[in-house]
């Protein structure tokens, strides 16, 4: 539930701050270097530090984000920033799994990058669990600026908002709710995409209003999806939540490009 709402309510946050609909949670890099985090702790062999190096990855991504970044407050540059990065933890993470030290190992790593709450301890669970409230606090904040900002930023430093401490709120709750989400169920993609898509259909776009119904969205998705995988199970291999929840995601994604046209 947790997890599900903290990618959904990062994917609606990020489309109102880009004020595209296309946007996603990935964008800014954050999955990418939870990710680089995790696999370099099973490379090692210490499966005990996923969690935390998962975490860390998370932290030096924003960290990074918004030293690349710099003081334009665009959200222009925030993206490329975050593409760029991603696109290097994910290089670095292709890079470990190339000389990974045993097939075992390899597996290990290929397995938990599928995605699945199935393995996630309970203190895992309630560390990360507080960790994502804390960034859905922090972007359910934000939404009253980001109703702002989606008249222009002109128009939203007239009205009062802070660019600079808007983008910093965002990084900060992107972060803690898409690093903690990988960190205890690995990589699990399009939540961020297509829940607060829909949902903007039926109530609008106010950010404000969206990010909590994204958040709610994204729960029962999640929550709906991890029980299929549990269903789901041939020749007694359950399907991993991150390959199902691809296989939904990235056909809607598909079909928004050409509905949009921007494909």
């Amino acid at each position: 539930l947790v997890i599900g709402a903290g990618l959904g309510a990062s994917g609606a946050a990020l489309q109102g701050y880009t004020r595209n609909p296309l946007a996603d949670p990935g964008i800014l890099g954050f999955s990418a270097t939870a990710a680089l985090g995790a696999v370099a702790a099973l490379y090692f062999g210490h499966r005990e530090w996923v969690v935390p190096s998962a975490l860390a990855g998370a932290a030096i991504g924003a960290s990074l984000l918004l030293i690349l970044a710099g003081r334009k407050t665009g959200a222009l540059q925030l993206v490329l920033a975050g593409v760029g990065i991603g696109a290097l933890a994910t290089a670095l993470t292709g890079l470990l799994m190339n000389f990974a030290p045993n097939p075992w190992a390899l597996s290990e790593i290929a397995y938990w990058l599928m995605g699945s709450l199935k393995n996630a301890g309970l203190d895992a669970a309630i560390l990360c669990g507080g960790l994502t409230l804390a960034g859905l606090a922090v972007l359910f904040v934000t939404g009253p600026d980001l109703r702002s900002l989606s008249l222009g930023e002109d128009t939203a430093r007239a009205l009062g908002v802070s660019l600079g401490r808007l983008r910093l709120l965002l990084v900060a709750g992107v972060a803690l709710c898409v690093g903690s989400g990988v960190a205890v169920a690995g990589a699990i993609g399009f939540v961020g995409l297509f829940v607060p898509h829909i949902l903007r259909f039926i109530f609008g776009p106010d950010p404000a209003r969206l990010i909590p119904l994204s958040a709610l969205g994204g729960a029962g998705f999640l929550t709906l999806a991890d029980t299929l995988t549990r269903l789901i199970s041939i020749n007694g291999t359950s399907l991993y939540l991150g390959i199902l929840s691809s296989l939904i995601g990235a056909p809607f994604f598909i079909w928004l490009a050409f509905r949009s046209g921007r494909i």
